[in-house]
């Protein structure tokens, strides 16, 4: 499992600051922060680039609006992507601010996400 403990840490922070209670998993090749026993958000190493990703489970609705943007691309795992989810590259959460606005997307989101089957 390869992630930035740096970018974790950041993560656990966001929350702890809004007060949001999470647990860990890893999963997707680094760890992911659930909310309700549902995937919010996480964070991985890219095995072709090397770069620091954040994974964002921000809905259909928002992913449209999403990958226009700068430092977001598809979340592809197996050369497939995945609806509802995209990565920020690192230059897209340099700051602590721009950090906490793509985890807030994801907290925002998890109401309306479905649980996973067990």
């Amino acid at each position: 499992m390869a992630y930035n403990e740096s970018t974790a840490d950041r993560i656990r922070a966001v929350f702890h600051h809004k007060k949001i209670v999470f647990t860990e998993k890893k999963m997707f090749a680094g760890i992911c922060f659930m909310v309700d026993d549902k995937m919010c958000c996480g964070t991985h190493i890219d095995k072709n680039s090397g770069e620091d990703y954040l994974l964002c489970r921000i809905g259909d609705d928002a992913y449209a609006a999403a990958i226009e943007m700068n430092y977001v691309i598809p979340m592809e795992f197996t050369g497939r992507g995945m609806k509802g989810y995209v990565f920020v590259t690192e230059a897209g959460v340099e700051s602590d601010h721009d950090l906490a606005n793509w985890v807030q997307k994801c907290i925002d989101f998890n109401p309306l996400a479905k649980k996973s089957k067990k």
